[in-house]
């Protein structure tokens, strides 16, 4: 089976790091119909009392005005890729050394195995990084 590349928009914002804060914001974009297929969320050591909460998908205009009006944004620093296909040992070296070696630096990962499917968010600091690795992994991964 084939893995399936692509890139994604991946809302981010700021939340209040107390009992109930995620699930105040989650709970908005719920109410206009989310359905997440990815979402991590952390203390921000450097602003006590705040966390962050990154998540994707965010479709159609209701969703997109509620994910806005919960403080959440898509950012011109922060281009996501997605990769998702049989999980397989080595399946993580792989891709991350088919990126070094074409000199592409990593904003963050985000990866996950169900079964025998595995699910990678790749993050990168530009859309050009992005595109680059998109091909790197497409070419890695046959």
């Amino acid at each position: 089976m084939a893995y399936l590349i692509k890139k994604v928009d991946v809302w981010a914002g700021e939340i209040a790091d107390r009992a109930g804060g995620l699930a105040e914001k989650l709970a908005a974009l719920s109410n206009a119909g989310a359905n997440f297929e990815f979402l991590i969320s952390r203390r921000a050591p450097d602003k006590p009392g705040t966390g962050v909460v990154f998540l994707t998908p965010i479709k159609g205009s209701k969703q997109k005005s509620a994910a806005q009006q919960a403080g959440l944004n898509t950012t011109d620093s922060l281009r996501s890729v997605r990769v998702e296909g049989p999980d397989r040992a080595g399946l993580g070296t792989k891709m991350t050394s088919a990126l070094a070696d074409a000199g592409i630096n990593l904003r963050g990962i985000s990866a996950a195995a169900l079964g025998r499917r595995a699910v990678t968010y790749f993050a990168f600091d530009s859309a050009a990084d992005a595109d680059n690795a998109i091909r790197i992994l497409k070419k890695a991964l046959k």
